[in-house]
């Protein structure tokens, strides 16, 4: 099972944290509306619309990141020229490489799903990756690492042994018993919180002495989305990936 899967399903993403701002410019981001009231005024804004500088880029990421945060727990849509009008400003050109890291950053990270809805005008609506309805009620999603666990169950035909989730995990930075900046205790949320949500299934793997444990979709994770879907994320994934700016890979 483990050589065919290999062959029809790309790997996820080793550092999908690496297509975001870095961790200490999240730390300031304004993760709700009463956060955000007052902070436009403090952003500096650059000296051209041509030029930028690295540090304005990360300002404008972080800026874009906070704005379609409130969008998402709004559930509002959102279009490219209030995006331009309220974030991006003077660097108009640079819209599209903001965009595109912060779009994949929501992505793989948190387990947002940037999607256009009307192209004509390029309206935008923010979702939870996959059609999961979970997003436990938190200022900052954590479906992103769900949705990583969901991967590897698929890919290792179904059911996934403990030591090869967190295997995968270690590689995305992720860490049992690690403190994660965005996910938290980590160990938590995959053996207890989405257990008890119904979306994972961890159980002790039969016969197995010293006792060895197993990861399986649970049934609302098998009500709400299927393997299709997850294929097409996790190529979606890949294609981005292969075709991204260097910084994002």
């Amino acid at each position: 099972p483990e050589e065919v899967s290999a062959a029809v399903t790309p790997s996820p993403p080793h550092s999908p944290q690496s297509s975001c701002p870095s961790p200490s410019a999240m730390e300031a981001i304004p993760w709700s509306q009463s956060e955000d009231e007052g902070s436009s005024s403090q952003e500096e804004e650059g000296p051209s619309t041509s030029e930028i500088t690295e540090g304005a880029l990360c300002l404008k990421m972080v800026r874009l990141l906070a704005f379609l945060f409130l969008k998402y727990h709004a559930k509002e849509p959102t279009t490219k020229a209030e995006m331009l009008s309220s974030v991006i400003r003077e660097h108009q050109d640079h819209f599209p490489e903001i965009f595109s890291r912060i779009s994949q950053c929501l992505l793989l990270v948190f387990g947002v799903d940037v999607k256009e809805v009307d192209p004509s005008d390029h309206t935008y609506i923010l979702g939870t990756a996959l059609g999961l309805t979970y997003d436990g009620m938190e200022s900052v999603p954590k479906t992103g690492l769900l949705v990583m666990v969901l991967c590897v169950i698929l890919m290792e035909g179904d059911s996934a042994s403990e030591e090869r989730v967190w295997k995968v995990l270690n590689d995305m930075g992720v860490y049992e018993g690690s403190e994660h900046y965005i996910y938290g205790e980590p160990r938590e949320l995959i053996t207890k919180v989405w257990v008890e949500e119904q979306y994972l299934e961890y159980r002790q793997v039969t016969d197995s002495d010293p006792a060895r444990y197993e990861f399986l979709w649970g049934p609302r994770t098998h009500a709400e989305t299927s393997k299709l879907k997850v294929l097409e994320f996790l190529f979606r994934v890949s294609t981005r990936n292969a075709s991204s700016i260097p910084s994002l890979s």
